[in-house]
C-alpha cells in the first residue's frame, strides 16, 4: 500500500512538473496585458521613424515622424552642388494650429493636427499645402502668414463608374465613349454591337463591321493606330456568368435582411473568348485572324499597336496556365506569330510577368522564370527570340521600377543576391541594358523600401529587420559605390521601456534536409525559459507570395498579443511559397494540402531542440482564407503533430473558390487533385479540436465553402466549434473572433478555463 501511495505521489509530481509552467499562463492578468500591448507598442511610441516619404522634384522631399511631442512634419532639401547632409526643417505645428484656429474660428490643437495631402513646393520648400476642414490650404514663411485657401476640388476620375466594380466582376467592355483618332479627324465607337467610325463632327458615319451580335459582339475598348488609318479591338463571345448569393442578416440600414448577389467565376466555369480584329478605316478592309495560337483562352490581354502602326501585339494566357504567349498580328496580312512563349509542366506564374518595349520597337525587356529564377531577358522582336539574359544568378528580380533608355539603365528590386542574408530581404539595384555593371544601391543588411527622386539620381532608403530598428538614409545613385548620408535612426527606447520583445529570426532545414526555411519566433514580454510553452503557428501558405514579416513592426497583429497569453508563436515560409525559385514554388502544384507542412514540422522541431521550453506535444495553428484552408488541413492530415486549429474564412474546397487563384495552382481541367485537397471530402479524418469561423457576407471566399465543411463534419459525427459573424466580410475574425481564438487555444493547448470576458478590458 505504501508503495502505491508513493508511486501515486510521484506520478502527481511528474504531472505537475510537466504542466505546472502552464498554470501561470492564460490568466486574467495575461489577457489584460495582451489587450494592453497595442497601446504600449504601436507606431506612435516609436520615435524618429520617417513615414510617408515623398520627393517633390529632384531636391526637395518631406516626411512625417513621431516624437515625444507627437507627430511632426519635416521638409528636406539637398544641396545642388554636393552629396552632403540634407537641410531639414520642422513644420511649426504650434504656429500652424494657431493660424488655423484664427482662420477657421475653431480651436485646433497641435497634437490633433493631421495634414492630409501634404505637399511641398519644390521651388520654394518653405511653402506647403495640405487639406484641412474640407479646404485646400497653402501656407508659407514658417506658417506665420495668412494662408491662401480654396475649396477642395473634387474631380471624378475619367472612366470611373458611379458604383465601383467589384474585383470579381469581369468587365464586359461595353459602353465606353467614342475614341478620337490621333489626328483628331475621326471617332470610332460601338453601335449595335458593331464597330463604327465617323468624322469628328459626327458626320459620315459608317460601319466597319456588320457581324456583331449580342452573343458575339465587338469590344468598346477601341485603339487607333498611330497613323490614324486603322483601328483594332476584340470580338468577344461571352460566357454565362456564375453568381454567389449571401444574406446579410443584420444590416445597419434596415430591419429586414438583405440578399446580396455577386459575380463569381469558379474553377471549371466556361469563360469568354476573344479574337483581336483590325479594320482599315480608309479601305474598309477587316482582318480576322486564325485563332490557332490562342484557342484555349483563360484570358487575352490587348491588342496594342506597335510604334509604326503595322502590327498589333496581344498576350495569351492559356487555360490551365501552362503556356503564356505574347503574339503579334500583322495588320495587313492577318498572320499571327509568337514573339515570346513561356511554358511549364506545372504553371506559368503570370502574375509575375513584366514587359517593356524599347523605343526602337525592335527589343523588349521580358521577365521570366525559365531558368528557375525570376530574371529579365532582352527579346529580339524581329526574330521572336531571346537576344540575351540581362540578370542572372540564384536570386530573383522582384519588381522593375524604371527603364531609363537615355542612361541605358534598369532600376529594379531583387532578393537573394547576397547569399549571407535572409533570401527574402529586398534590395534596390541598377544594371545596364546590356546586363553589365549591376550595382546594389541599398547594400546594408535589412529589408529595404526606397523612394527615388524624379530623375533617379537620389533615393531615400528606409530599411530594417524584425529584430532591428529602422534606419533612413539619403543615397546618391551615380557611381559604382553609391554614397549615402544618414537621415534618421529610429528610437525604440519607449517601447523597450514598456517591455517590447523583438521576434527572433530562426532558420532550419526543410524536408530535404538542406534548404533553409526562414521564420520568426515570438515570445511573451514576461518570457521565462524555466517554463514550458505551447506553440502556435500562424499560417498563410498561398503560393503567390511570401508572408513572414521581414521589416520592423512594434506590434504584429498575428503574434504579439497571442504570445502574451503564454504561448510561443511562430511564422515561416515553407516550400510552395514564392521568391525562392520555381522548383521551390512548384511543390504546391495540384497539392495545396501540402502547404509546406513537412518543412514546417521539421522547422518547429529544430526550434524546440534548440529551445527545450517549446513544447512540441502542444502545437496549434491558425489562419484565414488560404490560411484557413491550411489550418484545418493541418489537423486533418497531420494530427500527430498539430493538436488544435482555428480556421477562418477558409477556401475548404478549391472547386468552391475563385477561378483565378485555384486554376493557377490546382490546374485545369478540374480533376481528382481537387478532391484529394478538399477539407470537405476529408472532414471524416478530424480527430483534433477545431474552431471554424466565417463572415456571413464574405465577398472573397464563398461563405458556403465553410458551411459545406461544417455540414461534412456534422455528417461524419465530428465535434467542432463554429462561429458565424453577422455583417462581417473576409476576416480573421475581428476583435470578437480574436477573443474566441485566444480562449480556444487556452482551453485546448493549456487545458485551462479562460477568464470571464466581463473581467477583461478589450479596448
Amino acid at each position: 500500500m505504501r508503495n502505491r501511495i508513493f508511486k501515486g505521489l510521484m506520478l502527481s509530481y511528474l504531472v505537475f512538473m510537466a504542466t505546472g509552467g502552464a498554470k501561470a499562463q492564460g490568466s486574467l492578468e495575461d489577457y489584460r496585458r495582451a489587450y494592453a500591448l497595442y497601446d504600449r507598442f504601436n507606431a506612435t511610441q516609436v520615435y524618429n521613424d520617417p513615414t510617408d516619404i515623398r520627393w517633390e522634384g529632384n531636391r526637395a522631399f518631406h516626411y512625417s515622424a513621431y516624437t515625444a511631442d507627437g507627430l511632426n512634419y519635416y521638409i528636406g532639401t539637398v544641396p545642388e552642388d554636393a552629396q552632403g547632409t540634407a537641410d531639414i526643417k520642422v513644420v511649426d505645428l504650434e504656429a500652424l494650429a494657431s493660424l488655423l484656429s484664427r482662420e477657421t474660428g475653431k480651436e485646433v490643437k497641435r497634437n490633433q493636427l493631421r495634414l492630409t495631402a501634404f505637399k511641398v513646393d519644390p521651388e520654394h520648400p518653405s511653402s506647403i499645402s495640405f487639406e484641412f476642414d474640407g479646404l485646400l490650404w497653402r501656407v508659407g514663411q514658417a506658417c506665420s502668414q495668412h494662408p491662401s485657401v480654396e475649396q477642395k476640388e473634387e474631380r471624378p476620375h475619367e472612366g470611373v463608374r458611379s458604383k465601383p466594380r467589384h474585383w470579381m466582376e469581369v468587365d464586359d467592355e461595353k459602353g465606353e465613349p467614342p475614341v478620337v483618332s490621333p489626328d483628331g479627324k475621326r471617332k470610332a465607337y460601338i453601335k449595335n454591337d458593331n464597330v463604327y467610325v465617323c468624322d469628328s463632327d459626327g458626320s459620315h458615319e459608317r460601319a466597319l463591321s456588320n457581324d456583331g451580335t449580342s452573343g458575339n459582339y465587338y469590344s468598346s475598348w477601341i485603339r487607333w493606330s498611330p497613323d490614324s488609318k486603322r483601328v483594332c479591338t476584340n470580338k468577344i463571345r461571352p460566357a454565362q456568368k456564375r453568381y454567389v448569393y449571401y444574406v446579410e442578416s443584420s444590416p445597419r440600414t434596415q430591419l429586414q435582411p438583405i440578399l446580396h448577389q455577386q459575380e463569381y467565376a469558379k474553377p471549371g466555369d466556361e469563360l469568354r473568348f476573344k479574337i483581336p480584329c483590325v479594320f482599315n478605316v480608309e479601305t474598309g478592309q477587316a482582318i480576322m485572324p486564325s485563332t490557332d495560337l490562342f484557342d484555349r483562352q483563360y484570358d487575352l490581354i490587348g491588342p496594342d499597336w506597335n510604334v509604326d502602326g503595322t502590327k498589333v501585339t496581344f498576350e495569351y494566357n492559356e487555360r490551365g496556365h501552362k503556356v503564356y504567349r505574347m503574339l503579334e498580328l500583322d495588320a495587313e496580312t492577318g498572320q499571327v506569330r509568337t514573339l515570346v512563349e513561356e511554358s511549364s509542366p506545372t504553371f506559368v506564374n503570370y502574375h509575375r510577368t513584366y514587359r517593356h518595349v524599347l523605343k526602337d520597337g525592335k527589343r523588349m525587356i521580358w521577365m521570366s522564370e525559365r531558368d528557375n529564377w525570376t530574371h529579365l531577358y532582352m527579346i529580339d522582336l524581329d526574330k521572336g527570340k531571346v537576344k540575351f539574359q540581362i540578370t542572372k544568378g540564384n536570386w530573383v528580380v522582384r519588381n522593375v521600377l524604371k527603364v531609363d533608355e537615355d542612361k541605358q539603365t534598369i532600376y529594379f528590386t531583387a532578393s537573394g543576391v547576397n547569399p549571407k542574408e535572409d533570401p527574402y530581404q529586398v534590395h534596390y539595384y541598377k544594371i545596364g541594358l546590356d546586363g553589365k555593371d549591376m550595382v546594389c544601391l541599398t547594400p546594408e543588411d535589412g529589408n529595404h523600401t526606397a523612394v527615388f527622386n524624379h530623375d533617379y539620381t537620389m533615393l531615400i532608403d528606409h530599411y530594417s529587420k524584425v529584430d532591428a530598428a529602422p534606419v533612413t538614409k539619403i543615397c546618391w545613385v551615380e557611381g559604382d559605390v553609391p554614397k549615402s548620408s544618414l537621415l534618421a535612426q529610429a528610437d525604440l527606447g519607449r517601447i523597450q521601456d514598456a517591455g517590447w520583445v523583438a521576434p527572433e529570426i530562426f532558420t532550419a532545414p526543410g524536408r530535404d534536409g538542406t534548404t533553409p526555411m526562414w521564420g520568426i519566433i515570438q515570445r511573451p514580454t514576461n518570457f521565462d525559459p524555466a517554463k514550458k510553452y505551447p506553440i502556435i503557428e500562424y499560417i498563410y501558405a498561398g503560393p503567390g507570395d511570401a508572408y513572414t514579416p521581414k521589416s520592423f513592426m512594434p506590434y504584429n497583429w498575428t503574434t504579439t498579443a497571442l504570445a502574451e497569453l503564454g504561448f510561443i508563436v511562430v511564422q515561416l515560409d515553407a516550400m510552395g511559397t514564392s521568391y525562392r525559385g520555381k522548383k521551390f514554388e512548384d511543390v504546391c502544384y495540384k497539392n495545396l494540402k501540402d502547404a509546406g507542412f513537412p518543412d514546417r514540422i521539421r522547422w518547429i522541431e529544430a526550434a524546440a531542440e534548440k529551445y527545450p521550453y517549446m513544447d512540441t506535444t502542444r502545437v496549434g495553428l491558425f489562419g484565414a482564407s488560404a490560411g484557413g484552408q491550411e489550418a484545418m488541413a493541418a489537423v486533418l492530415f497531420h494530427p500527430e503533430f498539430y493538436k488544435a486549429a482555428y480556421s477562418c474564412c477558409g477556401c475548404h474546397d478549391n472547386r468552391m473558390d475563385k477561378i483565378w487563384w485555384n486554376e493557377q495552382w490546382m490546374g485545369y481541367p478540374v480533376d481528382s487533385s481537387y478532391v484529394a485537397c478538399s477539407n470537405v471530402e476529408n472532414a471524416y479524418r478530424l480527430t483534433r479540436p477545431l474552431m471554424l469561423v466565417v463572415g456571413e457576407v464574405d465577398d472573397n471566399v464563398d461563405p458556403s465553402s465553410t458551411m459545406q465543411v461544417a455540414n461534412a463534419l456534422i455528417k461524419a459525427g465530428k465535434d467542432f466549434e463554429f462561429v458565424v459573424l453577422p455583417g462581417v466580410a473576409h476576416t480573421m475574425g475581428e476583435r470578437f473572433g480574436e477573443h474566441k481564438r485566444f480562449d480556444f487555444f487556452v482551453r485546448k493547448l493549456m487545458g485551462k478555463e479562460p477568464p470571464s470576458w466581463d473581467e477583461i478590458d478589450q479596448k
